[in-house]
């Protein structure tokens, strides 16, 4: 499973990018996760699964959706709770209850 964590740099979700690699680890979950600025996630839809949306960047859910979702690709914003909390436990949850 392939997810990216978009937010306005890539920077401010790489701490929740860290947690949830290990959630998916002690679930023996094979998932690439990584987090990219919304400006390259265009360079990041081959064998994309999920996109999860950072908080602060929510007004973008509309433009990424028009981007990824002809390619079959769920999106959605990661819960603010969650993604405050760096809970990447609940994230990874989301992402693929998504995947689904």
């Amino acid at each position: 499973m392939k997810i990216i964590l978009v937010c306005s740099a890539g920077m401010s979700t790489s701490m929740l990018v860290k947690k949830m690699k290990q959630a998916a680890e002690e679930r023996n979950l094979d998932a690439e996760i990584n987090a990219v600025a919304e400006s390259q996630l265009k360079n990041e839809l081959d064998n994309l699964d999920v996109v999860l949306i950072g908080p602060q960047v929510r007004y973008l859910e509309k433009k990424i959706k028009e981007q990824v979702e002809p390619h079959g690709i769920a999106v959605d914003v990661i819960d603010q709770m969650a993604y405050g909390m760096i809970q990447g436990d609940k994230v990874l949850d989301q992402a693929v209850e998504l995947a689904k």
